[in-house]
Parts: C-alpha cells; structure tokens; sequence
C-alpha cells in the first residue's frame, strides 16, 4: 500500500511511504511525519477485542460473522478471519463486493437487496460457489430474488417501529413460504436485529418471538434441517447468546457483532453487555483521535482544529482523555468537556484549574465506532509508545 498526499493525517508533501515501512521503522506519530487531527488504532486493544469476542461466541455456541461495515478495513477483516470468524456480515451489495474482491470466503448481507444489477451479480457469484446471503420480508423482495436466480435468503423478523423485517410470525411463515416455491431461492434461515430495541425486556421478547418464529418455520418444514439463525448487535449480544442458546445444536447460530473490534469511549462503553456479564469481557477502546488545541480566545473556552469530517457526532460526542505538551509531558484531561463540532472545529469547555493552550495536542476517545472509519482513508496502528506497527487502509 502506497501512501501521498491524499491521505489525511499523513504529512507527504512530496514523495510517498509504503505502509510496510511502519514495521522496520516505527515511527512516532509526534517525530513529524503526521499532522493533526490524526485518527490511529491501538494494535494491542484491537487484539484483545478480536481474542475476547472469538472465545464469547465459541463459549456459547456460536458461529461470529462480525460486521464489516464498521471499519471496511481488510486489515482488520482479515485478523477477525484468521481468529476464527465463520464469516463476514456486510449492509450493501457494494460493500459485498469490497468483501469479495478481498476473497473472503463467506458473506452475509444483513439487509434486502431489491436492485436487480446488484442482485444478478450476486447470482453469477453464487453460481460460482461464493457463499453469500441476504435477507427477505416480502414477496417483493423474493421475486426479485428469483427474477435473478441462484439466492439463499433468510427471512427477517423484525418488530414496530424498527428497521426492516416482517412484524408478525404470520408474515413470517407467508413470505418463507413464498421463498421455498420461488424457482431459484434457497430459503435457508431466519434472521432479526435487536439492537434498536431500549431495554432488556423488549430485547428478551423479541429474540423469544425470534425463537418461536424458528419453531413455526420448522414444524411446516420450511426450513433446511439445520438452519441458519442469526441475530447480534455489539450493545445485546450477551441477551442473544441466552435467547437463542437453546436452538443449538438444531441450528447454526451466527452473531453479528461488528462494533466489538474497536469498543469505544462513548455509546459502547455505556451499552456493552460486559457491564451486565463482565466475568465474559472486557472490551478496550482501541480509536483515539490525536487533535491540535489552536485557539484558548476566552476563559473557559478552548478550540482544538477536529470536526464532523474528522470524528463520529451521531451517537455522542468526542471525550477528552489526555493532553500532550509540546515538550512532551503529558496529563489527564480531567476539566476538558467536548461540548459541539463544527465542520473542522471541536469546542473544549475548560474547567477552572485546567489548563490548556494553542499547541497542545489533546487524545480524544471516540463514541460510535461505525461512524468514524469512514472519515478515514488511512489509519496508522500504533502500539501503547503510539509508534506507527502498520496502517489500515478503508474501503468506503
């Protein structure tokens, strides 16, 4: 991988670096060849979050299709493979794409797909002995399916006010029964998505009407003898492992949990279900966003030059971790407090006793990993002296 120019974060402004130079050379990130804001992954978090999530799921049972929407990294795609991961879980025909010219193996798409390009494609790579899935909750949806040809499809449950998905078991088994009689369309499970769901209860009960569903499909032997089911967010997975434990061995179980491989310092730390089971976990925030302080224009404000093109706002914002001096000397940044984003400017609130001033760099955690690798062409990985070991590439 060739790096220029074009890669925010990185200073090229003549010639380039070859990632592999990271190995043999290490270099820091504060040595002058990068420019803030800067984005790096911790490599011994993310190790320990991809170990952590491989022994979860082979405890309990199940298969892990991680998803790979949340870093489209091959890096990491690849460490998640090489740990054990049955396979991968993709959103859009595209990113399936992505995931196949990587030559992985095996695909999940954790959505319908109704575009009939998309689709054919889909068909002549099945046809070619790709293992690919996708997921139905209409006739619609299973014509298309069979207009194309060569499909296995998972029917989706989903619940009121959701995403995607049928409501009731009764639209479950009529849209499975359409997928059996269409020429073409392998039906071969059942699938839903819980993690917009607000608490354990309403999780509980949807993964049991998820499990009754299975039931249903399999007593009017509409299902293979071993079907696929697979469910899993990163915020309930502790819930799916207890609600749908009891379909193994009858079936293949498959967690989809994609947000595990990073964690963070925001949404994930509050939800992880290693706070309910922390005997299971832990997961470690392994992105921190290194930023300049450029501006300290009136008592207890400070503006650091990080934005929305630069870290996740959609699920909480940025959290101050540490401040680094330009002689080095670093400290906690307690009395820091991110408070909005601009475009390419964060807005400290400086408590009274902290202190903070243009030049200084500040570490921020993020919160919502899936939405800040996109922002991100290339993405230094760095050991716990933040010396560069290699360097993620994103394919968005």
């Amino acid at each position: 991988m060739t790096i220029d120019w074009r890669s925010k974060g990185f200073w090229l402004p003549h010639g380039t670096w070859k990632a592999e130079q990271s190995a043999a050379e290490r270099p820091s990130i504060f040595d002058g060849g990068f420019t803030w804001p800067l984005m790096v992954v911790r490599h011994a978090a993310v190790e320990a979050n991809i170990a952590t999530m491989a022994a979860y799921c082979r405890r309990h049972g199940f298969d892990f299709a991680p998803h790979a929407k949340t870093t489209m990294a091959p890096g990491l795609i690849e460490a998640q493979l090489r740990a054990g991961a049955w396979g991968m879980t993709v959103a859009t025909a595209n990113q399936a794409l992505v995931l196949r010219r990587l030559g992985v193996e095996r695909v999940l798409i954790a959505n319908q797909v109704l575009d009939p390009t998309a689709l054919r494609w889909l068909a002549a790579e099945s046809a070619a002995s790709w293992e690919v899935y996708f997921q139905v909750d209409s006739g619609a949806g299973v014509r298309a399916a069979a207009a194309a040809g060569h499909a296995r499809v998972l029917v989706e449950l989903g619940h009121p006010g959701g995403r995607t998905g049928v409501r009731t078991l009764d639209q479950l088994e009529e849209v499975a029964r359409a997928a059996v009689a269409a020429s073409g369309v392998e039906l071969v499970g059942v699938t839903g998505y819980e993690g917009q769901l607000a608490d354990r209860s309403g999780v509980d009960a949807f993964l049991d009407r998820l499990v009754a569903g299975v039931d249903r499909l399999s007593e009017a032997a509409l299902l293979p003898e071993r079907p696929l089911v697979s469910a899993g967010g990163s915020a309930w997975f502790d819930r799916v492992a207890d609600r749908l434990g009891g379909l193994s061995p009858r079936a293949r179980l498959v967690l989809r949990s994609g947000a595990s491989v990073t964690h963070d310092d925001g949404f994930y730390r509050e939800r992880t279900p290693f706070a309910r089971v922390p005997g299971e976990g832990p997961l470690a925030a392994a992105l921190e966003i290194w930023a300049q302080v450029l501006s300290a224009p009136e008592p207890g404000l400070a503006l650091a030059g990080m934005g929305k093109r630069d870290a996740p706002f959609d699920e909480g914002l940025p959290v101050p971790l540490g401040i680094r001096r330009a002689n080095g000397a670093t400290r906690s940044a307690d009395g820091l407090r991110v408070t909005r984003l601009n475009d390419h400017h964060t807005y400290l609130e400086v408590a009274d006793g902290c202190e903070v001033g243009p030049g200084d760099l500040v570490r921020f955690g993020i919160s919502h990993p899936c939405t800040a690798f996109d922002k991100w062409r290339d993405i230094p990985v760095v050991d716990e002296e933040r010396r560069v070991v290699d360097v993620l590439h994103t394919y968005f």
